[in-house]
């Protein structure tokens, strides 16, 4: 059976529910993940998702912030949200995709939706970059996350950090900026090694080749200029590392009329 996923920071999803339609109908992927949908769940859009053929849903939502969800062809056989930092601000949500969707074995889906961090890379005076910090190193001891051994795991979402050197449009220059100062490298690198995980789209785009997933809006032609980051990801479990048959980046999103300033990742598994 191939499952693709689909990962999506889509920056207000009624605001860009259109969009939202536009992407599903070309590319139709099974499971579609959105973060920072911005909207409380009674008020989210599902009867469009299900016309569009997304009749399974999970939704951690609030009024105006964040906010995560994981729209589905396939349906689920359970879900379950993590709380960290104490705050109930709706940054996790987890699916497992099993017995009811086809599979003989298991996957389960995390979805996340990482602080930003402000704009000051110094936890002793932003409050935001502590909080940010905070909550990585809470993904690192995330039991969760471990998993037991030989457990199938996705992990998706808008992570809000650039690690690698050729993941942002300047390693020098933004060494300095919050989403790719060292520390936060090094701790969502601690989460990703801890947790064994597999950087998929790194797999199939390997260093020194850059590879980006968010333009700014301060960019007046964001193309030309290309300064961009790789602040979304799409890790696996070591277990499903040679599964994975294909990962894209739709680019094209971001040229699109009132667009997020993230485009969507997809990959494919053979499962």
């Amino acid at each position: 059976m191939q499952l693709s996923i689909a990962t999506w920071n889509i920056n207000s999803v009624r605001l860009r529910m259109d969009l939202v339609a536009k992407f599903v109908k070309a590319v139709r992927p099974d499971v579609l993940c959105l973060q920072e949908t911005k909207c409380p769940d009674d008020k989210f859009p599902l009867k469009r998702f299900s016309r569009l053929g997304y009749v399974h849903a999970a939704l951690n939502g609030q009024k105006g912030y964040h906010g995560v969800a994981v729209l589905s062809r396939v349906p689920f056989d359970a879900t379950n949200v993590q709380a960290f930092c104490g705050k109930s601000d709706c940054r996790h949500l987890a699916v497992v995709i099993g017995e009811r969707a086809g599979l003989r074995d298991p996957v389960t889906l995390h979805n996340f939706y990482v602080p930003a961090g402000g704009d000051e890379p110094d936890p002793a005076i932003n409050a935001k970059f502590a909080h940010k910090l905070k909550f990585l190193d809470e993904m690192r001891d995330c039991a969760a996350l471990g998993g037991a051994a030989g457990a199938r795991a996705i992990l998706v979402g808008d992570l809000n950090v650039a690690p690698l050197e050729h993941d942002v449009w300047s390693h020098k220059r933004l060494l300095t900026v919050v989403s790719h100062t060292p520390i936060e490298c090094q701790k969502l690198d601690t989460v990703r090694s801890t947790g064994s995980w597999v950087d998929v789209m790194r797999s199939f785009v390997p260093e020194p080749s850059k590879l980006y997933t968010w333009w700014s809006y301060r960019s007046p032609d964001w193309a030309a200029a290309d300064k961009g980051r790789r602040l979304d990801h799409i890790w696996v479990k070591p277990e499903l590392g040679d599964q994975v048959s294909a990962m894209t980046v739709a680019k094209g999103a971001r040229a699109w009329r009132r667009p997020s300033d993230h485009v969507p990742v997809m990959a494919a598994l053979e499962l």
